[in-house]
């Protein structure tokens, strides 16, 4: 059964299970633990203090690569892309949407850790995609390669900074002293 947690308060509950999809996207479902049976997701407090732990983390990460980048690579040190205010707000979008979705992945899986790890190796992939493609439309390959190392680093960041600061909890098991 998927829970969906408004506050402590209020609690809504949407009963989904996999069988209700069709079947030949329930071993989809399965093999991504996308099974509808969460732990107890993170406080909001949690999610908050994660998100801007990754937030600022990944602009200092950014800005330290760019500064080490500049520095191995003087022939780069005015390419467009390391200017703060470029990188700065692609940065924060990106981290965000990843903040947003650690709260629904652990609302929707039981293993969201598992879950969270491949999709943010997927969505990294995908975002080097146009780093290859810049590259391959003459922009100078030393800063691009810098700017893969960013988004390897904003991965890296984000990811500990969500798992590790806002936590999944095991659901408490009730025991029979509890139960009275």
């Amino acid at each position: 059964m998927f829970i969906l947690r408004c506050s402590h308060a209020e609690e809504s509950t949407m009963k989904l299970h996999i069988e209700d999809f069709p079947k030949v996207v329930q071993p989809v479902l399965r093999y991504f633990h996308v099974d509808f049976d969460p732990r107890r997701p993170p406080s909001g407090a949690e999610v908050a203090l994660a998100s801007l732990v990754a937030v600022v983390g990944s602009l200092v990460v950014d800005m330290a690569l760019v500064a080490v980048g500049t520095r191995l690579f003087p022939s780069v040190r005015n390419y467009g892309h390391f200017h703060f205010s470029d990188y700065a707000k692609l940065t924060v979008v990106g981290v965000v949407i990843a903040c947003v979705a650690w709260p629904i992945v652990v609302r929707i899986s039981s293993k969201p850790r598992w879950l969270f790890f491949r999709m943010a190796i997927v969505v990294t992939i995908v975002l080097l995609a146009p780093d290859v493609y810049i590259w391959h439309q003459g922009q100078p390959a030393k800063g691009v390669v810098v700017l893969m190392c960013m988004h390897l680093a904003i991965a890296l960041v984000t990811y500990n900074a969500l798992v590790r600061i806002a936590p999944t909890h095991r659901h408490r098991r009730r025991t029979p002293a509890h139960q009275a």
